[in-house]
């Protein structure tokens, strides 16, 4: 008796076996002492609440938790609410230098896009100043991010001021409008706090990478051509964001509209802004000049136009801004009515995009600095900022990349460096907003035509069109819809192609031919290894998923399909037919009853055409199914075997005999 080794690509299994000989490369009279193992069962219960388990606590959050005294559980438990009162322990003086001057860096830069921002969701300037105050402090003692700086965004911005503008006039009914956006906010916000509690993060996995890439890239076209009203100075302007209406409305106004002044004003400080940004490319350690570059234009252009008094001449600017921190908004927040479930739709809309960036933001520089980013955690901590912040006159606040990117490189160590930015949000409203008077509206355009450039992210759509061609037509569908129609639209078909893949994948899988790699016991495809050969008198078809209902039919057809077409090879080469299908299953992870009703169609089928189905290697779950629906019982139970090459070895003797 001696070892012999086999591997089947899965991993090495040691076989022993008897009165080994070969014949032209096989084994004859084979014999393994291992078999296809049946797992013990499990109640229904207990299975069902393993999966719920996997599913909603892979992480083991719980772990912490174990054998620890009730004191120690009710720390860690204040912990998991309040990160603060952990990493807070370690806080020093050299990490509040690092967060100070990260914190001062990003107000310089969040407040004149505050402003602006404010414009893009139809809202007056102050609200956005004070979008950059509450939510900030309630997620510094929250959010487990140490790098995200909170505060209003251009997409969501943009993504507000569009659904809530459809449902209520902005210029004729402000105060309506403005309760709307509180009501959305605060359902963004129990959304976002919900999924976090409930542990349904991996909700926003099913707006796939490539799908963001191509919103982000559509919406920073739409909201750089709505600047085009500040920009231009033009007053009567489309609410339409399409690319066709904003163009026909800038077109149609080019002999009576535009405005010489504004349009020098906005081009100037637009050259400087860009000027800056490329400065800060160029060398990491001048990452500061494009970071205040905003807040330095504003300061000139505010007084270039109040020393020239240029708002005489056509110069739109920003008027007066309410001077006072945050008043409270709870009783404007509709919680029942019409008005409730609108904003309750956009608000959830809103949370999703919210939270796709505010995550994608975190996990990047997490990864940078090494440390762990608590998704759920994450969640309870922006949904919870953003309640509070809807009962503080504030609208949807998240993470924002570029602000985000200049915390990391000031230097911060801790969420306190918003709490720095928040506090200087707050001086500025109490102290400086006056001064804002006759800051002119192009300033404000060309600083959001300059920030949102950058989610503009060609590179990484050219590597998607490299990498899957089907992730890049998500990609393009997300862009065109947002530029071609509207912003609602370009995520409707973000999420529905990213669906369509994964519909598409699950219900047409893979299915390979393999072959044998000469000298070896392995089987390949071979269609990646053109040297692998096939085996006189048995074909070997891996199934590359799961079976269910959804694909089952196609897996039982496309098996047969592959044994039709060699069969119509082998005839025409005049060479023996097949005698064994073998399945190789060891990447089909779960089958449902439709699945096995397919394997005993596939068996019939197989038998009228005299060839015997052989099964290779399922898995615990898919074997104890097969045995509960009695399946090897109808295909024998010696046809069931532990490795390909196992089912090979025993299957060709008998193939050959049969010649």
């Amino acid at each position: 008796m001696m070892v012999h080794s086999v591997s089947d690509g899965v991993g090495d299994i040691h076989l022993k076996t008897d009165n080994l000989s070969s014949t032209d490369g096989q084994t004859e009279n084979y014999k393994s002492v291992y078999k296809v193992g049946l797992p013990p069962r499990r109640n229904f219960i207990r299975e069902f609440a393993d999966a719920v388990k996997e599913t909603l606590f892979a992480d083991d959050p719980l772990r912490p938790y174990k054998d620890q005294p009730k004191s120690r559980k009710l720390l860690l438990g204040l912990q998991f609410l309040f990160p603060v009162l952990e990493w807070g322990r370690y806080y020093n003086l050299s990490k509040f230098k690092g967060d100070v001057i990260a914190g001062l860096t990003i107000a310089s830069l969040c407040i004149p896009q505050d402003i602006g921002y404010a414009k893009l969701a139809n809202m007056d300037p102050k609200y956005g100043l004070y979008s950059s105050f509450v939510p900030p402090l309630i997620y510094a003692v929250m959010g487990s991010s140490r790098d995200i700086a909170i505060g209003p965004v251009a997409v969501v911005s943009l993504l507000l001021g569009t659904l809530l503008q459809n449902e209520v006039d902005p210029l004729n009914d402000k105060e309506e409008y403005r309760r709307l956006a509180f009501t959305a906010t605060f359902f963004a916000g129990v959304t976002q706090a919900t999924l976090g509690f409930l542990r349904l993060g991996f909700l926003i996995e099913f707006l796939s990478h490539a799908a963001i890439v191509g919103f982000m890239g559509g919406a920073a076209i739409t909201i750089a051509l709505q600047q085009l009203k500040g920009f231009l100075g033009i007053k009567n302007f489309t609410k339409n964001t399409d690319i066709i209406s904003v163009m026909k409305s800038v077109w149609g106004s080019v002999h009576h509209g535009w405005n010489w002044q504004t349009i020098l004003i906005g081009t100037i400080f637009l050259a400087f802004l860009l000027f800056a940004k490329y400065i800060g490319k160029k060398r990491k350690s001048l990452f500061w000049v494009p970071a205040i570059a905003p807040l330095i234009s504003v300061v000139l252009s505010t007084l270039l136009v109040d020393l020239t008094r240029a708002d005489k001449y056509g110069v739109q600017i920003v008027k007066k801004i309410d001077r006072g921190i945050n008043p409270s908004s709870v009783g404007q927040i509709h919680f029942s009515g019409s008005y409730a479930l609108k904003g309750f739709r956009i608000g959830v809309v809103a949370a999703m995009i919210a939270l796709t960036e505010a995550i994608a933001i975190g996990r990047t520089f997490a990864a940078m600095k090494d440390y762990q980013l608590d998704g759920n955690k994450e969640m309870v901590a922006l949904g919870t900022m953003n309640i509070v912040g809807s009962m503080t006159s504030c609208y949807v606040a998240t993470g924002s990349f570029s602000r985000s990117a200049v915390n990391f490189m000031a230097g911060c160590k801790t969420s306190v460096s918003n709490m720095v930015m928040s506090l200087v949000v707050m001086l500025t409203l109490l102290l400086i907003t006056p001064l804002f008077k006759y800051t002119p509206n192009a300033i404000l355009s060309s600083i959001i035509i300059s920030a949102v450039i950058s989610l503009i992210d060609y590179e990484a759509a050219y590597l998607i069109w490299k990498v899957d061609k089907f992730d890049f037509i998500a990609c393009m569908g997300a862009f065109f819809g947002v530029v071609f129609v509207s912003v609602e639209i370009g995520l409707l078909v973000a999420v529905s192609i990213s669906l369509a893949k994964i519909l598409l994948q699950v219900t047409r899988p893979r299915t390979a031919l393999l072959g044998n790699l000469p000298g070896t016991t392995i089987y390949r495809n071979m269609e990646q290894y053109p040297e692998a050969t096939k085996v006189p008198g048995i074909l070997i078809v891996r199934v590359d998923s799961a079976i269910y209902f959804t694909n089952s039919n196609y897996v039982k057809e496309r098996i047969l399909r592959w044994l039709r077409d060699e069969e119509e090879q082998l005839k025409e080469n005049d060479l023996p037919q097949i005698d064994f299908l073998i399945v190789e299953m060891s990447p089909v992870t779960d089958i449902d009853t439709s699945g096995v009703h397919a394997f005993e169609e596939l068996y019939r089928s197989l038998r009228k055409h005299e060839v015997q189905l052989v099964l290779a290697n399922p898995g615990p779950v898919v074997i104890e199914k097969l045995y509960s629906a009695k399946f090897p019982e109808l295909l024998g139970h010696d046809k069931v075997f532990l490795t390909v090459a196992e089912a090979v070895m025993t299957c060709t003797p008998k193939a050959r005999e049969d010649v």
